[in-house]
Protein backbone atom coordinates (compact mmCIF):
# COMPACT_ATOMS: atom_id res chain seq x y z
CA UNK A 1 0.00 0.00 0.00
CA UNK A 2 1.17 3.60 -0.07
CA UNK A 3 2.94 5.42 2.25
CA UNK A 4 0.70 7.29 4.65
CA UNK A 5 1.28 9.81 7.31
CA UNK A 6 -2.01 10.55 9.48
CA UNK A 7 -2.68 9.46 13.43
CA UNK A 8 -6.70 8.70 14.51
CA UNK A 9 -5.67 7.38 17.85
CA UNK A 10 -9.20 5.92 18.42
CA UNK A 11 -8.54 3.27 15.50
CA UNK A 12 -4.93 3.14 16.75
CA UNK A 13 -5.96 2.41 19.98
CA UNK A 14 -8.40 -0.41 19.03
CA UNK A 15 -6.24 -1.64 16.69
CA UNK A 16 -3.18 -2.20 19.00
CA UNK A 17 -5.22 -3.15 22.05
CA UNK A 18 -6.57 -5.67 19.75
CA UNK A 19 -3.12 -7.50 18.91
CA UNK A 20 -2.28 -7.83 22.07
CA UNK A 21 -5.51 -9.30 23.11
CA UNK A 22 -4.70 -11.73 20.26
CA UNK A 23 -1.12 -12.34 21.08
CA UNK A 24 -2.33 -13.39 24.81
CA UNK A 25 -5.38 -15.69 23.85
CA UNK A 26 -2.35 -17.23 21.99
CA UNK A 27 -0.50 -18.22 24.26
CA UNK A 28 -3.00 -18.92 26.32
CA UNK A 29 -3.63 -21.23 23.65
CA UNK A 30 -0.23 -23.30 24.11
CA UNK A 31 -0.95 -23.96 27.27
CA UNK A 32 -4.28 -25.24 26.59
CA UNK A 33 -2.72 -27.70 23.91
CA UNK A 34 -0.72 -28.97 26.61
CA UNK A 35 -3.71 -30.25 28.40
CA UNK A 36 -5.12 -33.56 27.72
CA UNK A 37 -8.45 -32.70 29.46
CA UNK A 38 -8.68 -28.97 27.42
CA UNK A 39 -9.97 -28.77 23.64
CA UNK A 40 -8.43 -25.66 21.81
CA UNK A 41 -11.20 -25.38 18.87
CA UNK A 42 -13.04 -23.23 20.96
CA UNK A 43 -10.41 -21.10 21.87
CA UNK A 44 -9.50 -20.95 18.05
CA UNK A 45 -12.86 -19.89 16.70
CA UNK A 46 -12.43 -16.93 19.21
CA UNK A 47 -9.04 -16.11 18.18
CA UNK A 48 -10.14 -15.88 14.43
CA UNK A 49 -13.36 -13.77 15.01
CA UNK A 50 -10.93 -11.37 16.75
CA UNK A 51 -8.81 -11.45 14.23
CA UNK A 52 -11.42 -10.75 11.79
CA UNK A 53 -12.52 -7.60 14.15
CA UNK A 54 -9.27 -5.86 14.16
CA UNK A 55 -9.07 -6.66 10.23
CA UNK A 56 -12.10 -4.62 9.59
CA UNK A 57 -10.64 -1.65 12.28
CA UNK A 58 -7.95 -1.70 10.54
CA UNK A 59 -8.87 -1.34 6.81
CA UNK A 60 -11.37 1.52 8.55
CA UNK A 61 -8.12 2.96 9.69
CA UNK A 62 -6.33 2.92 6.65
CA UNK A 63 -9.47 3.88 4.38
CA UNK A 64 -9.59 7.06 6.42
CA UNK A 65 -5.74 8.29 6.09
CA UNK A 66 -6.35 7.46 2.33
CA UNK A 67 -9.76 9.79 2.10
CA UNK A 68 -8.45 12.43 3.89
CA UNK A 69 -5.88 12.83 1.32
CA UNK A 70 -7.71 13.57 -1.37
CA UNK A 71 -10.93 14.80 0.06
CA UNK A 72 -11.88 17.43 2.58
CA UNK A 73 -15.32 16.02 2.55
CA UNK A 74 -14.73 12.86 4.15
CA UNK A 75 -17.08 13.75 6.96
CA UNK A 76 -19.52 14.13 4.48
CA UNK A 77 -19.07 10.42 2.51
CA UNK A 78 -18.29 9.07 6.09
CA UNK A 79 -22.11 10.09 6.82
CA UNK A 80 -23.32 8.71 3.52
CA UNK A 81 -21.67 5.39 3.50
CA UNK A 82 -23.35 4.64 7.43
CA UNK A 83 -26.52 5.75 6.35
CA UNK A 84 -26.43 3.66 2.89
CA UNK A 85 -25.17 0.68 4.88
CA UNK A 86 -28.17 1.08 7.56
CA UNK A 87 -30.39 0.94 4.90
CA UNK A 88 -29.44 -1.57 2.81
CA UNK A 89 -28.88 0.75 -0.14
CA UNK A 90 -26.07 -0.80 -2.66
CA UNK A 91 -23.53 1.98 -3.95
CA UNK A 92 -20.32 2.17 -6.00
CA UNK A 93 -18.45 5.28 -4.89
CA UNK A 94 -15.00 6.03 -6.96
CA UNK A 95 -12.50 8.46 -5.38
CA UNK A 96 -10.05 9.66 -8.19
CA UNK A 97 -6.32 9.93 -6.94
CA UNK A 98 -3.58 10.97 -8.69
CA UNK A 99 -4.40 8.41 -11.79
CA UNK A 100 -6.75 10.22 -14.27
CA UNK A 101 -10.14 7.71 -14.52
CA UNK A 102 -10.93 8.96 -18.21
CA UNK A 103 -9.88 6.57 -20.14
CA UNK A 104 -11.22 3.56 -17.53
CA UNK A 105 -14.69 4.34 -17.26
CA UNK A 106 -17.60 4.32 -19.13
CA UNK A 107 -19.26 7.82 -18.80
CA UNK A 108 -22.72 8.48 -17.25
CA UNK A 109 -24.56 11.56 -16.33
CA UNK A 110 -22.94 14.28 -15.28
CA UNK A 111 -23.54 16.31 -11.62
CA UNK A 112 -20.81 18.80 -10.96
CA UNK A 113 -22.10 19.66 -7.65
CA UNK A 114 -20.56 19.78 -4.28
CA UNK A 115 -19.68 16.52 -2.74
CA UNK A 116 -22.43 16.36 0.60
CA UNK A 117 -23.76 13.53 2.06
CA UNK A 118 -27.44 14.37 1.17
CA UNK A 119 -26.86 14.24 -2.49
CA UNK A 120 -24.74 11.23 -2.54
CA UNK A 121 -27.90 9.32 -0.55
CA UNK A 122 -30.34 10.90 -2.68
CA UNK A 123 -28.27 9.44 -6.21
CA UNK A 124 -28.62 6.04 -4.47
CA UNK A 125 -32.19 5.89 -3.16
CA UNK A 126 -33.60 3.02 -5.34
CA UNK A 127 -35.63 3.74 -8.04
CA UNK A 128 -33.57 6.82 -8.63
CA UNK A 129 -32.38 6.57 -12.31
CA UNK A 130 -28.74 7.21 -11.55
CA UNK A 131 -28.52 4.63 -8.84
CA UNK A 132 -27.51 1.49 -10.67
CA UNK A 133 -23.98 2.58 -11.60
CA UNK A 134 -20.92 4.21 -10.07
CA UNK A 135 -20.35 7.85 -8.63
CA UNK A 136 -17.19 9.75 -9.11
CA UNK A 137 -15.83 12.02 -6.70
CA UNK A 138 -12.65 14.24 -7.83
CA UNK A 139 -11.66 16.47 -5.02
CA UNK A 140 -14.62 18.03 -3.26
CA UNK A 141 -17.32 17.82 -6.19
CA UNK A 142 -19.23 14.50 -7.68
CA UNK A 143 -18.48 14.80 -10.90
CA UNK A 144 -20.68 12.69 -12.67
CA UNK A 145 -23.22 9.26 -11.55
CA UNK A 146 -24.11 6.22 -13.21
CA UNK A 147 -20.87 5.66 -14.46
CA UNK A 148 -19.92 2.43 -15.74
CA UNK A 149 -16.34 0.45 -14.27
CA UNK A 150 -14.62 -2.58 -16.02
CA UNK A 151 -15.00 -5.71 -14.18
CA UNK A 152 -12.02 -7.71 -12.97
CA UNK A 153 -10.59 -10.04 -14.80
CA UNK A 154 -9.13 -12.31 -12.05
CA UNK A 155 -10.58 -15.55 -11.05
CA UNK A 156 -13.05 -14.80 -8.12
CA UNK A 157 -12.57 -17.59 -5.54
CA UNK A 158 -15.52 -15.50 -3.59
CA UNK A 159 -18.86 -16.61 -5.54
CA UNK A 160 -20.74 -14.25 -3.65
CA UNK A 161 -19.56 -11.13 -4.89
CA UNK A 162 -21.67 -9.18 -6.94
CA UNK A 163 -21.03 -6.64 -9.82
CA UNK A 164 -20.29 -4.09 -7.59
CA UNK A 165 -17.93 -5.85 -5.79
CA UNK A 166 -16.28 -6.68 -9.54
CA UNK A 167 -16.62 -3.50 -10.95
CA UNK A 168 -14.50 -2.00 -7.52
CA UNK A 169 -12.04 -4.23 -8.03
CA UNK A 170 -11.66 -4.06 -12.09
CA UNK A 171 -10.85 -0.25 -11.76
CA UNK A 172 -8.61 -0.38 -8.77
CA UNK A 173 -6.83 -2.99 -10.85
CA UNK A 174 -6.34 -0.41 -13.50
CA UNK A 175 -5.73 2.58 -11.62
CA UNK A 176 -4.78 3.75 -8.60
CA UNK A 177 -8.49 4.89 -7.92
CA UNK A 178 -10.35 4.21 -4.05
CA UNK A 179 -13.45 2.44 -4.37
CA UNK A 180 -16.16 2.18 -2.04
CA UNK A 181 -19.17 -0.36 -1.91
CA UNK A 182 -22.15 -0.82 -0.16
CA UNK A 183 -23.64 -4.23 -0.53
CA UNK A 184 -27.30 -4.10 -0.98
CA UNK A 185 -27.84 -7.60 0.11
CA UNK A 186 -26.16 -6.84 3.62
CA UNK A 187 -25.15 -3.77 4.16
CA UNK A 188 -21.69 -4.26 4.32
CA UNK A 189 -19.32 -1.65 2.94
CA UNK A 190 -15.46 -2.81 1.71
CA UNK A 191 -13.82 -0.43 -0.49
CA UNK A 192 -10.98 -1.80 -3.44
CA UNK A 193 -7.71 -0.77 -4.02
CA UNK A 194 -4.66 -1.94 -6.12
CA UNK A 195 -6.78 -4.91 -7.07
CA UNK A 196 -7.54 -6.26 -3.52
CA UNK A 197 -10.78 -6.04 -1.51
CA UNK A 198 -10.68 -4.50 2.35
CA UNK A 199 -13.66 -5.19 4.11
CA UNK A 200 -14.48 -2.33 6.94
CA UNK A 201 -15.89 -1.70 10.33
CA UNK A 202 -18.37 1.57 10.70
CA UNK A 203 -16.94 4.40 9.44
CA UNK A 204 -15.35 6.94 12.30
CA UNK A 205 -14.78 10.49 11.62
CA UNK A 206 -11.31 12.04 12.62
CA UNK A 207 -12.57 13.80 15.67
Amino acid sequence: MDKINCDFSPLKIKIVEGIHSIMADLQDSLLVLGSENNCLLGKLEDIKSNFLNIESAAATFYLNCYLSAFTDKFEDLSAAIQNLSKNRYGALIVVERTDSLENFIQKGMMVGAPLTSVLLETIFYPGNPLHDGAVLIRANQIVSASNVLPLTQAVIIEKKLGTRHRAALGLSELTDALVLVVSEETGKVSFALNGRLYPISNLQTTH
